[in-house]
């Protein structure tokens, strides 16, 4: 049988998305989810490798895909060390950090620990792509204003890196010619600067940047800090009034903007102010963000699951559209963007980087 399909594994807290290709068709796809119960079993994230294996190999099997017809297997990238992105072949190195949570536990941690596993096995290669620890920032963006702190790098990279090479694509041009300031526009939102295909800086999903549907974004610092030693809140609850109990969430009730949608059609006037505070604040980082390069962008453009709103796209593009051309890639298809990426390693269009060579 010859071996014509790649598997994408993307783990999430409670599933674990797993995706088969032929070429960059993307011809079977499933959400294996997974109860708390069950979860709960484990002590630390990486120790639910063989229980999310076993599932994935069962779907396989179920669907009638051998992991003999597999050509390669790529996985969601994890709290790895600080890493320029890029294609990276799974080492021994990777799969090391990821068990020690190097950076923090994540259930992105197993998509590598998961794919080395089943490829090995078939003696196939095994990828990562743009993981969540990409760090391409120049120098002078770490530089906080508090010697104490460095600003963090974290960033929607996989879909940042996805879009722009689809949007170069689509403009004739190459990736590594074009320069774009891009939102990721999701549960959390980034943006940033894409300079000749590198993120060179980046808002901060979780500190900094516009409010989001579930997050604070860049807050009054005095108030903060007044707020935080009050003697009100516990740090944890802190971490959850800013990720998760803030943005549209702590104003209106709901992450969902279809619910502002039709509240702000039903007459809410706060539902109304709320939501375009939000596109005002993202306009404000673009701009921001637009001054790294000098202002000379080929585009601008918006991503990720609240791109779907056109009123929330509409209210972002009458603020920028002076900046540059705003294009719309609505949606986060991170299965296609992880297929893509172990897609160039196999046909030698992209150069696999390695870990241990890269890290910051």
């Amino acid at each position: 049988m010859s071996r014509e399909y790649i598997l994408a594994i993307n783990p999430g807290s409670t599933s674990t998305k797993v995706a088969i290709f032929k070429e960059e068709e993307n011809i079977l796809q499933k959400n294996l989810s997974h109860s708390a119960e069950e979860l709960s079993k484990y002590e630390k994230i990486a120790d639910q490798y063989a229980y999310r294996q076993k599932m994935i190999l069962n779907w396989m099997g179920e669907s009638g895909i051998t992991t003999s017809s597999l050509a390669a297997v790529v996985g969601r990238g994890g709290l790895l060390k600080p890493i320029p992105g890029g294609t990276y072949i799974i080492t021994d190195a990777i799969i090391d950090d990821l068990h020690r949570a190097a950076q923090g536990e994540h259930a992105s941690n197993l998509g590598a620990i998961i794919a080395k596993g089943i490829a090995d096995a078939e003696g196939i290669p095994a990828y990562i792509v743009d993981p969540v620890a990409t760090d391409e920032m120049d120098d002078i963006a770490r530089i906080s204003g508090m010697p104490e702190l460095e600003r963090p790098a974290l960033v929607h990279a996989l879909n940042i890196k996805a879009v722009g090479r689809r949007a170069a694509k689509d403009m004739g041009r190459e990736f590594t010619d074009v320069d774009f300031v891009i939102a990721h526009l999701g549960g959390g939102i980034s943006v940033s600067p894409v300079r000749k295909g590198k993120i060179i800086d980046v808002s901060g999903a979780n500190e900094g940047g516009p409010l989001s549907p579930e997050r604070a974004g860049g807050l009054p610092a005095g108030q903060l800090v007044k707020i935080c030693f009050s003697g009100k809140f516990t740090e944890a609850e802190m971490k959850k009034k800013a990720i998760g109990s803030a943005g549209l969430v702590g104003y209106l009730g709901t992450n969902d903007a279809r619910d502002v949608a039709r509240m702000i059609d039903e007459g809410d006037q706060k539902a109304a102010l709320i939501f375009d505070a939000m596109a005002y604040q993202i306009a404000k980082e673009i701009g921001a963000m637009a001054t790294v390069i000098n202002g000379k962008l080929d585009a601008v453009i918006l991503t990720g699951g609240l791109a779907y709103s056109e009123l929330l796209c509409r209210n972002i593009r009458r603020r920028v559209e002076f900046i540059g051309p705003v294009l719309v890639y609505p949606g986060e298809d991170e299965m296609q963007a992880l297929a893509e990426g172990a897609l160039r390693a196999l046909k030698g269009d992209e150069k696999t980087k390695i870990y241990e060579e890269e890290v910051r």
